[in-house]
C-alpha cells in the first residue's frame, strides 16, 4: 500500500518572510539529517527560487572537488538515499506535478513554495489541498499585518468552507532579533491569540548564517538542496528544534 504523504506549505504573502529558506532548511535536515523522504514543489513563478538554488548547488559539486567528495560521503553513509527532488512547477500544475511525483516513490513529505497571494484560483486551490501551512512572521508590523490579513482570508474563505484537506494552521516566529524587548512580541503574541491562530514554540533567530550557501571558499554550510545545515552551525539556528516540533505536530 502506497504511502500517504504529508502535503505542507511555507506560505505567506509578504515577501522577505523567510518562506523559501524555511522550506529549503526543513526539507534538508527532515531528508538528510532525520531520514525522511521528501520532495519539494517549487510553484513561486516566476522566480523559481528553490529551483535555481538546487541548480547553483548542482553547479558547485560538479565543478568542485571538495563539494563532489561531501556529496560522495553523504550519499554513502546514507547507503545510496538520493537527494530529494525538486520540481518546477506553477500554482495550475502543482497538485499534478506532485500526484506524479508520488506515483515514482513514497513520501513522507511534499512541501511547497507558493507564491504569496489569493487572488489567484488556482493557488486558492492548491492550498485547500495542502494538509498543513505554516506562516512565518516577523516583529515588523506590515509583516505581521499582511501574515495576519493573509491566514484569517484562508481560514474564512478556504478552512471554513469546509472542502479543504488544511488540518491546521501554525504561525512560525523567523528572524527573531534576541536585542528585541520582549514585550513586543508580547503584544503581538495576544493579537495571534485573540485571532485564535497557534504560534509554534520554536522561534527561528535573525542570523547571517541563514544566507550561506555553496560557494568557492568552501565555509560550512547553511542552506543547501543537497546537504544539510551544517553541524557546527546547527547549534543556535533552532533548525533541529523546528525539525522536532513539525514532526510532532504533522501527523
Amino acid at each position: 500500500m502506497k504511502k500517504e504523504p504529508k502535503y505542507v506549505a511555507f506560505s505567506t504573502q509578504k515577501g522577505g518572510a523567510g518562506k523559501t529558506a524555511l522550506t529549503v532548511l526543513v526539507a534538508s535536515y527532515l531528508h538528510y539529517v532525520r531520514g525522511y523522504n521528501v520532495a519539494v514543489i517549487d510553484c513561486d513563478y516566476p522566480q523559481h527560487s528553490i529551483n535555481e538554488m538546487r541548480e547553483r548547488d548542482l553547479k558547485m559539486v560538479e565543478g568542485d572537488e571538495y563539494y563532489k567528495g561531501m556529496a560522495y560521503e553523504q550519499i554513502t553513509r546514507l547507503e545510496g538515499k538520493k537527494f530529494y527532488p525538486v520540481v518546477e512547477s506553477s500554482p495550475q500544475e502543482a497538485l499534478n506535478d506532485a500526484e506524479a511525483q508520488c506515483s515514482q516513490e513514497d513520501y513522507d513529505f511534499v512541501f511547497f513554495d507558493l507564491p504569496g497571494t489569493l487572488n489567484n484560483r488556482d493557488l486558492v486551490i492548491a492550498l485547500a489541498n495542502m494538509d498543513y501551512i505554516i506562516a512565518p512572521i516577523a516583529a515588523d508590523r506590515v509583516v505581521m499585518e499582511s501574515t495576519l490579513n493573509y491566514m484569517i482570508s484562508v481560514r474564512d474563505n478556504i478552512m471554513n468552507t469546509g472542502k479543504t484537506n488544511i488540518k491546521a494552521m501554525y504561525l512560525l516566529w523567523n528572524m527573531v532579533d534576541g536585542r528585541e524587548k520582549s514585550e513586543l512580541y508580547e503584544v503581538y503574541e495576544k493579537v495571534i491569540k485573540e485571532l485564535e491562530f497557534t504560534t509554534l514554540k520554536t522561534f527561528i533567530p535573525n542570523s547571517l548564517r541563514f544566507r550561506r550557501e555553496q560557494s568557492e571558499t568552501r565555509r560550512p554550510l547553511f542552506r543547501s538542496t543537497l546537504f544539510p545545515v551544517d553541524k557546527t552551525l546547527v547549534k543556535g539556528s533552532n533548525i533541529d528544534a523546528l525539525a522536532d516540533e513539525l514532526l510532532e505536530l504533522l501527523k
